[in-house]
């Protein structure tokens, strides 16, 4: 049987990666497959750059759509990046009935229901296991995998750049601003790190993990989405002292009032596993009610580890070739005439326990006052520290960590305990997972 024959757009550090698993595993891939897998033409913005992989079987050119439309490519493999041209040329390669093998989370957070829609009226697969976590199988182990169990909730460390920072200012005591200046020199955090540090990339890839759990329709725009940027080493040494590690975690829930779909640094107890994956890693948290807690681990980025997901992608396409549309696995896990309207809850209505740091005069009554405030909102605290920061000044900082509230109810006490006279610093906020 003849070789498939693939497109890809872009020639960067994933197609290369891409080119050089199926040169390096092709006899191997194609006996998983049923049949070769030949990457025919590719584009890239500048044919002359210097590139670590063997392209003497490809035709280049720096035309995209001219890859899109070559008449021999039947699988299009999008290694662009961002929203334009990506959607254009996508939406191209199913107009063509052409399948597509994507690594773009951002691609499919925003537009992947018009992009599923116009796949399935065409009858084709767009395959994406490489938007999220790299080379972690984690859209296979939740559409596939578990699909006999109700997704009850998923947690991950989604993000390599957040984690390496958080990690180094941790393990070494330093700075927020001193570590993403180093993750910048390493090549792990871009010259604008907005999207790492912000939590905009872990919300894409959240968007794309509770689609595919709960069967809801793809919802970037109703992610709670915080950023790492104020955590300090203050912060993680208070954490470390307490039994718990902070991480940039991505959250999804299903509750009785609706979906909770929130990215933000969070306090996790150092006992759990996933307080412990530390560096550029990810790792994937996700609870079913029949398998209970299962834990996905590995390189969430990287030339090799992103390639080998979008290789997996393509046989699975390959295999699905000559297979029933009707009959393949749907791209969001549920057919999609069954996708729920299951709410997403705003962030007022999410319940889960804080940590809370206050700079106070050091003078009698502080506390008292406090948490004589918490109490009026029904906030009980689990553990009460007080740390002297300025002798000469009569200043200290004083740590609580509370039980589980309604995230409404500590705004508005977070909002009165900032009016005291009493408290001299912005209360610094940040959420609590027990991870049971």
């Amino acid at each position: 049987m003849k070789p498939v024959k693939v497109g890809l757009l872009g020639l960067g550090t994933v197609g290369c990666g891409t080119i050089n698993v199926l040169t390096r595993n092709g006899d191997e891939i194609a006996r998983r497959a049923g049949r070769g897998i030949q990457v025919v033409a590719a584009s890239a913005r500048d044919l002359k750059r210097p590139r670590n992989c063997d392209l003497s079987a490809v035709r280049l050119c720096t035309d995209p759509f001219e890859v899109v439309n070559d008449p021999d490519v039947e699988i299009v493999v999008e290694l662009i990046g961002g929203t334009k041209p990506a959607r254009e040329l996508v939406l191209a390669a199913i107009g063509q009935g052409k399948h597509v093998v994507t690594a773009n989370k951002a691609l499919i957070a925003l537009h992947g229901n018009e992009i599923f829609t116009a796949a399935q009226e065409k009858g084709v697969t767009v395959a994406f296991e490489a938007a999220v976590a790299g080379g972690i199988p984690i859209i296979k182990a939740i559409r596939e995998g578990l699909s006999g169990n109700r997704i009850l909730w998923l947690a991950g460390i989604i993000n390599g750049t957040g984690n390496f920072i958080l990690t180094e200012m941790r393990d070494k005591g330093r700075e927020f601003a001193d570590v993403l200046a180093e993750a910048q020199r390493l090549g792990y955090a871009e010259a604008d790190p907005t999207f790492d540090v912000e939590g905009i990339d872990a919300a894409h890839k959240l968007t794309i993990l509770a689609s595919i759990a709960f069967g809801i329709p793809l919802q970037f725009d109703k992610v709670y989405t915080e950023g790492i940027t104020r955590i300090t080493r203050e912060d993680v040494g208070y954490a470390a002292e307490l039994g718990y590690r902070i991480k940039h975690l991505g959250v999804a829930r299903r509750t009785e009032q609706g979906i909770e779909l929130r990215v933000h640094p969070t306090l996790i107890p150092q006992r759990r596993l996933i307080a412990n994956v530390d560096g550029v890693m990810n790792a994937v948290l996700v609870k079913g009610d029949a398998v209970g807690p299962t834990l996905y681990y590995g390189a969430g980025a990287g030339a090799d580890p992103t390639a080998s997901a979008v290789v997996a992608d393509l046989v699975d396409v390959v295999r699905a070739l000559t297979s029933d549309p009707e009959n393949r696995v749907p791209h969001l896990a549920f057919q999609a005439d069954a996708l729920s309207d299951i709410p997403v809850l705003p962030m007022d209505e999410v319940q889960t326990a804080f940590y809370l740091r206050l700079r106070v005069q050091d003078k009698p009554g502080v506390l008292a006052d406090i948490t004589r405030i918490l109490g009026d909102q029904h906030i009980s605290l689990e553990a009460v520290l007080q740390r002297e920061t300025d002798e000469d000044a009569a200043e200290a900082s004083i740590i609580l960590l509370t039980h589980k509230v309604r995230e409404g109810n500590m705004s508005k006490a977070i909002s009165a305990i900032q009016q005291l006279e009493t408290v001299i610093a912005p209360v610094i906020r940040i959420r609590l997972e027990s991870l049971k």
